[in-house]
């Protein structure tokens, strides 16, 4: 029996093939943003603007020599994670936190921040650019309630910052010698018609809300037994909701001061009640009757 013998046209194709494959996996691992290191002072801002502590697992994308992820374990007790695409950057983070001694509580992975399981983190801490924030926001909104998240320099468009703190750094880089820190609450759905009645006085009584809501900024409507009523103050941060409601009973102005946390159609907590030199809490229970849209814009970075 002769042996058999790949044809030329055949070689040809493979040859091809794994040319283009080369192509695309180095593609892959070109890194999306260039690697500069975060000044010290801005590692220490971000971590306390997001309150970081020994419960929570910080995830950061893009962690270069792995700065805030050791920083996060040694000074704050918390799990750790760095995720980066340049390997020597992998090899000298891994490095520095077994050297500093925290290399049980935080782990570097070669990997591209897009192929990231964003859900495992409670914290999450970057430094991209503004593009690759947008890219980054859909998946980022859609992480649990609560989920904090830092940007050193670069905010998210139209999705306005919970906080925002400017740093002096003199050995910036590039730019002007200081640093913006943008920091966000991954906010619940609140949109929609709720509906609930409370004890007390108000025992009898219906009360009906409307939520617009646009990423975390809310605005509520409110009645009760149909007629409105004036309602104020509403805020979202992640699954806790607040806002005020009041009217006039029995010739008093009475406000109603309502704190809960959203729980899919659920809503639990108290509201506090002020009539002039009365005031009282009551146990607050409402349910969604119908689902509202939350708007996320579409406005592109400045």
């Amino acid at each position: 029996m002769r042996p058999h013998r790949l044809r030329l046209p055949h070689l040809g194709a493979l040859l091809l093939a794994g040319l283009l494959a080369a192509a695309a996996a180095r593609a892959q691992r070109e890194p999306d943003v260039p690697y500069v290191p975060t000044a010290d002072n801005v590692v220490e801002a971000m971590l306390k603007m997001a309150e970081v502590t020994r419960n929570d697992f910080v995830l950061d994308l893009g962690s270069g020599d792995g700065r805030i992820p050791i920083a996060a374990a040694k000074r704050y007790g918390a799990r750790a994670e760095g995720i980066e695409i340049d390997a020597n950057l992998i090899n000298t983070a891994r490095a520095e936190a077994q050297r500093q001694g925290v290399a049980g509580r935080v782990t570097f992975v070669n990997e591209n921040l897009f192929m990231t399981d964003l859900a495992r983190a409670t914290v999450i801490t970057m430094y991209l650019f503004p593009s690759i924030n947008l890219q980054l926001r859909p998946r980022l909104l859609a992480l649990k309630p609560g989920t904090r998240i830092v940007s050193h320099d670069f905010d998210m468009g139209e999705w306005a910052p919970d906080g925002r703190l400017g740093l002096a750094v003199p050995d910036k880089p590039y730019g002007p010698p200081s640093s913006q820190i943008y920091f966000w609450v991954v906010p619940a759905n609140g949109a929609g018609r709720w509906q609930w009645q409370v004890g007390g006085a108000l025992a009898h009584r219906h009360f009906d809300m409307q939520i617009a809501q646009n990423f975390q900024q809310v605005e509520a409507k409110v009645t009760i037994d149909g007629v409105p009523v004036r309602a104020a103050n509403a805020k979202l941060r992640g699954d806790r909701l607040t806002f005020s409601v009041g009217f006039e009973y029995l010739g008093r102005e009475t406000w109603y001061e309502f704190d809960g946390r959203i729980d899919g159609d659920e809503i639990e907590g108290h509201v506090h009640r002020r009539e002039e030199r009365r005031e009282s809490e009551l146990k607050w229970q409402a349910r969604r009757v119908q689902r509202g849209e939350v708007g996320t814009g579409t406005r592109e970075p400045q």
